[in-house]
């Protein structure tokens, strides 16, 4: 049995994207994104509270695409669904909990990115025309990550204002 709740998070990659492929061709990639909770003390200063690991799988373009774009340390937003899952381990009853990503972006609180639209070769059928027309051309092959993340500056801004410096890490 599994539940499935609508969740949004941001936070930062811990790892590169896994990218596997599965025995019927379906693309698949992992992902590990930590969110940190700023929290502000008593004398008013902000620092960052317990991170909170959550496990994200990403299929088919989606995957691929992330693979290809991300890589540790980016600051990512990720909108899907929360999905707990219960399954016998050495005959011992476990649960695990995981986001089935339905998009994933760059954060671009943090920097900026250069959208790319990737081609896919295996659209095929009344889905074939939709796509760029002549005035946006899609690559031929896409090479070049489909983001790339710059950052404006050294140090990061806290989302509330307050404190400067580079108390948020990632």
């Amino acid at each position: 049995m599994s539940t499935k709740i609508p969740i949004s998070i941001a936070g930062n990659l811990v790892a590169d994207p896994e990218l596997s492929i599965g025995e019927s061709g379906v693309a698949h990639a992992k992902l590990r994104v930590a969110v940190n909770q700023r929290i502000q003390g008593t004398d008013g200063t902000w620092h960052d509270g317990e991170p909170v690991f959550h496990n994200v799988s990403a299929f088919r373009a989606l995957a691929e695409n992330a693979a290809t774009s991300l890589k540790k340390g980016d600051p990512v937003t990720v909108a899907g669904e929360l999905e707990f899952r219960s399954y016998d381990k050495d005959g011992e009853r476990r649960e695990a909990r995981r986001i089935v990503a339905d998009t994933i972006g760059p954060d671009l609180r943090f920097g900026t990115a250069a959208y790319q639209r990737a081609s896919h070769a295996s659209v095929s059928g009344p889905d074939a025309e939709v796509g760029a027309g002549p005035e946006m051309p899609i690559p031929a092959a896409a090479t070049a990550p489909a983001y790339n993340i710059t950052s404006k500056s050294p140090g990061v801004v806290p989302p509330f204002g307050g404190a400067t410096g580079s108390e948020m890490r990632y």
